[in-house]
């Protein structure tokens, strides 16, 4: 007997291989496809979740916590050496990602802090360097998200750099992010040539007391609104994380004026203006802290299992959930797939590392291709991918941001506010546009491209929110 003889009255609902929904729609069976999964995690996860979902706390909880992330604001209110801004002292060092020692850190990684001691003058050459960092002799490290701070790539911040400072003024948050060198070979990306510490050498002597001076001079009419910047640049073409040209540019027409009145020489604001204008990622470490405080804002709330922090050491990756305070949550970091510079191949890429998937945690970067089709130029894939990138995003955020919005989507918010259970429960993973560092320190970038976080972190924290729940 063929499925056809009871076709009038039999109604399918599928689950799993598309194969048996084709089966039954060829003998003409109405069929119903569900894409669904089972959910990440052990066999014990469905009672972790159950535990959770039927906490009374989640659901004001999430609410609470999306609504300061949407509204947190984020103004730039001053340009300080790290020393001065963060307290650091004379062999106290910062990094992306969760903690890690010298023993595990991977090549970029190394690179970065082998930098640091050359700039810092702590070491004569890199092997001295190296050979301090083993020895652990006068250096601590610890995570740039333990002081209100975030890094791109490594992440390294050393006293002498020079940091963004920015303040929520509707929270009251401040966070802080170093100023950024530009592409290739650079510390963030494990380099430490002498042409990489003269670069930061500039940095900290003339463009970060350029800045400074042109930042609180512009302060005192109003701060740069770096959120409202943000929200513009999506309408532009870029979408925060791997491609910020338009916000890059915004920055410098607001600033430039500053810059000219300082009364710094001509030559000195010239070349300032020439390092930011032709860096199109310059605006990246302002939208990272931007984010930081929308993100930072959201900590803390009892029974959220909102996600308020994703980075990355080049080790692991860890998340940060707004229920379980300060607690990461880790696994091994995967490496992108992307495109890759020169003759450089998969082989050279090191896995994934830096703190700047907090744009993608406060709702920009990968949840925002969308608005930047020409991303995959740069991070691979089609036009459709990217905007269906941002489409999948909505599956797992709990919130619509307002001020981010996405043109072709018939200018809906960026999707914000990454739910652990909803990531858990879909296996959906949060997308993530990155650049890729060599995996031998030295090398500097080598590409650029896509990374999801490993499935097994988001149960870890719903399990840790299970135990923190009220018995049911």
């Amino acid at each position: 007997m063929s499925l056809l003889d009871g076709a009038q009255s039999l109604r399918v609902v599928a689950v799993g291989a598309q194969l048996f929904s084709d089966a039954l729609a060829a003998q003409a069976v109405p069929v119903t496809q569900v894409d669904w999964r089972p959910p990440l995690g052990d066999a014990g996860i469905e009672a972790d979740l159950a535990r959770v979902l039927a906490d009374p706390r989640r659901g004001p909880g999430n609410a609470a916590a999306v609504e300061k992330m949407l509204t947190a604001g984020a103004e730039l209110v001053d340009v300080r050496p790290a020393g001065e801004a963060l307290g650091l002292g004379r062999g106290e060092f910062l990094h992306a990602g969760p903690p890690i020692g010298w023993d595990r850190a991977a090549g970029p990684l190394r690179g970065a802090l082998i930098g640091a001691l050359l700039l810092e003058g702590l070491a004569g050459t890199a092997e001295e360097a190296e050979a301090a960092l083993a020895r652990g002799d006068g250096v601590s490290l610890d995570p740039c998200h333990h002081h209100r701070t975030v890094g791109p790539m490594a992440g390294v911040v050393s006293p002498s750099m020079w940091m963004f400072e920015l303040r929520d003024p509707v929270h009251g948050g401040t966070a802080w992010c170093s100023l950024n060198e530009g592409l290739g070979k650079v510390l963030r990306y494990g380099a430490y040539g002498p042409e990489v510490i003269e670069r930061l050498r500039w940095m900290s002597d003339v463009l970060g007391p350029l800045l400074q001076t042109a930042v609180r001079s512009h302060a005192k009419t109003s701060p740069v609104d770096v959120k409202a910047i943000a929200a513009q640049m999506l309408q532009m073409g870029d979408e925060g994380h791997n491609r910020n040209r338009a916000g890059t540019l915004m920055f410098l027409r607001e600033i430039l004026p500053d810059l000219i009145r300082s009364g710094a020489p001509t030559s000195e604001v010239a070349e300032a203006a020439r390092f930011v204008g032709g860096n199109d990622h310059f605006f990246l470490n302002l939208g990272m802290p931007a984010c930081k405080l929308a993100c930072d804002a959201a900590r803390d709330v009892p029974g959220s299992s909102v996600v308020v922090a994703m980075a990355r050491n080049g080790t692991d990756f860890g998340i940060q959930v707004s229920g379980t305070g300060d607690r990461w949550f880790t696994g091994p970091a995967n490496t992108p797939e992307g495109l890759y510079l020169g003759s450089f191949g998969p082989d050279d890429a090191n896995p994934d590392i830096g703190d700047s998937a907090i744009t993608e945690t406060g709702g920009i970067g990968g949840f925002a291709m969308a608005a930047a089709p020409a991303i995959v130029r740069f991070v691979g894939g089609e036009v459709a991918d990217a905007i269906e990138a941002t489409r999948l995003m909505y599956e797992i955020t709990l919130a619509e941001n307002p001020t981010y919005q996405v043109p072709v989507l018939g200018f809906r918010g960026t999707p914000t506010g990454i739910d652990a259970t909803l990531v858990t429960r879909t296996g959906i993973l949060p997308h993530i546009n990155t650049g890729m560092a060599g995996k031998v320190a030295g090398t500097g970038q080598v590409g650029a491209g896509l990374v999801n976080p490993p499935a097994s972190i988001f149960p870890e924290a719903v399990a840790a929110l299970a135990e923190l729940a009220p018995p049911l």
